[in-house]
């Protein structure tokens, strides 16, 4: 017997089959599925989460780290994994994100739960910006990354009303990435905006290896680490 973990819609958004069908030209955030179907460790071609994977991203002085934690947090009644993305401009660190992530087993769906935010200067936490998470003051989780992504595909990677409200639209699944770790081809590239500001950002992804570009930063290096290394 299916059972749905929950079930949402914004008025004047269209449908998403989880099977990878959208409504083009329209910012998909309805979501349904069986509550068993999300764990919290997996991959799809362009997402992985799997604990001590990690991706290094280079430019203009400034590096992002991120790193898949051999962590989990209760989100919303589902059990999530722990992402953390680690931001340094000139070598000063400006932002650490706990993000919080689940997979589809049956359709390879990546879903986005929230993230707990510390935004640094000279040294310490000055606030905590952009944080959310599902399940609280009405915000949902949105998808992350589709299993089969499709072109003109448009939906909310998060829905926090007056907090984060980012969107995608898959512009192309066949472009060609040159970055300091090597080329990449049948790429994934995504243009993210959101309706709380005037702002358009392009990421590119990878068969096999996740994000090698965003914006100006670009990969550098890739693979999994020793999670106890880590200072």
């Amino acid at each position: 017997m299916r059972r749905v973990l929950w079930f949402w819609s914004i008025v004047g958004i269209g449908s998403l089959m989880l099977t990878g069908c959208v409504s083009s030209g329209e910012w998909t955030s309805r979501f349904v599925m069986e509550g068993d179907e999300l764990v919290s460790i997996g991959r799809n071609p362009y997402f992985i989460l799997e604990p001590g994977y990690q991706l290094v991203l280079e430019g203009g002085g400034t590096q992002l780290i991120i790193t898949v934690l051999n962590e989990t947090k209760m989100v919303d009644g589902v059990e999530t994994r722990v992402v953390e993305e680690r931001e340094t401009k000139n070598g000063q660190l400006i932002e650490v994100a706990r993000n919080y992530f689940a997979i589809s087993r049956r359709t390879n769906d990546v879903f986005y739960f929230g993230e707990d935010v510390d935004m640094y200067k000279d040294g310490k936490v000055v606030n905590h910006d952009g944080s959310w998470l599902s399940g609280v003051n009405g915000a949902k989780f949105g998808l992350i990354m589709p299993g089969q992504p499709l072109v003109n595909a448009s939906y909310y990677q998060e829905v926090a009303p007056g907090a984060a409200m980012d969107r995608a639209t898959i512009i192309s699944t066949t472009e060609t990435v040159n970055t300091p770790a090597g080329e990449f081809t049948n790429c994934l590239k995504i243009m993210e905006t959101t309706p709380l500001q005037i702002i358009t950002e392009y990421k590119y992804y990878a068969p096999g290896i996740g994000m090698v570009r965003d914006g100006t930063l670009k990969l550098v290096k890739g693979g999994k680490v020793d999670l106890k290394a880590r200072p």
